[in-house]
This record gives structure tokens, sequence and C-alpha cells, in this order.
């Protein structure tokens, strides 16, 4: 999936990926990962999410990976959030109190800025990615973090015969695949999504699981 198919989406306002209120995965079960308070949160594909405003006031210091300025933008905007801007690299850097968010290709983030993160929350990233990326982004987040940190995912499951993503399906058997190898993985969620919205049921989608996973180092 070319970075032009998220470009459009922002500069279209087409963002029903975007969620209007905290994820309730988040909120029930990030106590969970038990995270000190001041631990560095990465937010991978960040959007304009609510979730690093609730990160930040759970004491975290919330960082997150953007490719559109667009959101960015929107989201210190939204949230009345002043900020300062640097360019970093490759990255347009925007900052307000324990938010930063890093404008651009997450490929191409720091290695070792990445490796200080404490934990990762993922629930835009896995479900945004096509099969032919993810493997890669699997990759870059087991080689860049640390050993002990930890992982909340939120994702959902489908037949992907009815619907093509994005959002993609995202199994178990795939998070076992492809980090099983680094993380403990525990399943904490799996549920039927009683009302399916309508944006699914439109493009043909009967069904869809709401999942989550918590990851940790391996003992």
């Amino acid at each position: 999936m070319e970075h032009n198919f998220w470009h459009e989406r922002w500069q279209s306002n087409q963002l029903g990926f975007h969620q209007d209120a905290t994820n309730q995965r988040l909120m029930t079960y990030w106590p969970r990962l038990e995270l000190a308070a001041g631990s560095t949160v990465l937010v991978p594909l960040c959007g304009k999410s609510l979730d690093m405003v609730w990160l930040a006031a759970q004491g975290h210091k919330a960082l997150g990976i953007e490719l559109s300025q667009i959101a960015v933008d929107a989201f210190f905007s939204e949230n009345q959030l002043p900020t300062t801007k640097e360019t970093v690299r490759d990255f347009e850097v925007s900052r307000s109190g324990a938010i930063e968010i890093w404008c651009g290709d997450f490929f191409k983030f720091d290695p070792a800025l990445m490796a200080t993160a404490d934990a990762v929350y993922d629930r835009g990233s896995l479900v945004a990615l096509p099969t032919d990326m993810r493997p890669d982004y699997c990759a870059k987040i087991k080689a860049d973090l640390s050993p002990k940190a930890k992982q909340l995912l939120a994702l959902i499951e489908y037949n992907q015969n009815e619907m093509q993503g994005p959002p993609f399906s995202v199994s178990k058997e795939y998070v076992i695949e492809h980090y099983g190898d680094c993380f403990a993985i525990e399943q904490l969620h799996d549920e039927q999504i009683s009302e399916l919205p309508d944006r699914f049921r439109e493009r043909g989608l009967t069904a869809m699981r709401d999942t989550a996973y918590i990851l940790g180092p391996k003992s």
C-alpha cells in the first residue's frame, strides 16, 4: 500500500478509521502492562488518535509516529495543544508537554530512539498494513525495541473473503507467528462485535471480532 493512499485519505477527510473517543480496550487493559509513571509509550501510525491524550494523562510520554502532516496538525489543533516544531533528519517533530509526534515514514524511524520506548500501543498499525508490508513492520518492532518492552495490541478479525481492508483482519495465529519468537503472548479479549458499523456492512461484511493481546518479554 503506497503512502499516497493514506495521504489521499487525510486530504479528502475519509477518516472512517478514526475513533472519536478513547479506545475501550486501551482503558480496560492498559493497567495490565504495569508501567511506571514517566514511561515512554510508542504509538506507531497514530493518526490523530485521542488515545495519545489518554496515555499522557496516565503519566506517560506518548511518542507517536504518523505519515500525514495533516493528521499531526489536526491532532494538536483539535486538542488545543500548543506545539513546538523542529525537523530531525527525515521527520517533522511536533511536541506539546508529554506528547510528541514524528511525522514521516515509520520504516525510517531511528532505531536508537525506538529503543527508548518502554511499551508499544498498537491499535492502528497491524490493521492498517496489507499482508506484504506487515512482516517488515513486525521485524522492525522486534529489532529496534528494548528486550524488556511490552506491547498492547487492539486488533480485529473477520472473513477476508467478504471484505478487503483496510482495516485488515489480523488473527491470533498471525500474532503468534510474527511475534512469538520474541514475546510471551497472552490474549486478553475476543468478542463478537454486536453492531457492525454501516461502513463495513456496505462493503459486504457480515461479522467481525474485537480482539486484544498483551505481549511481554519471554522469561
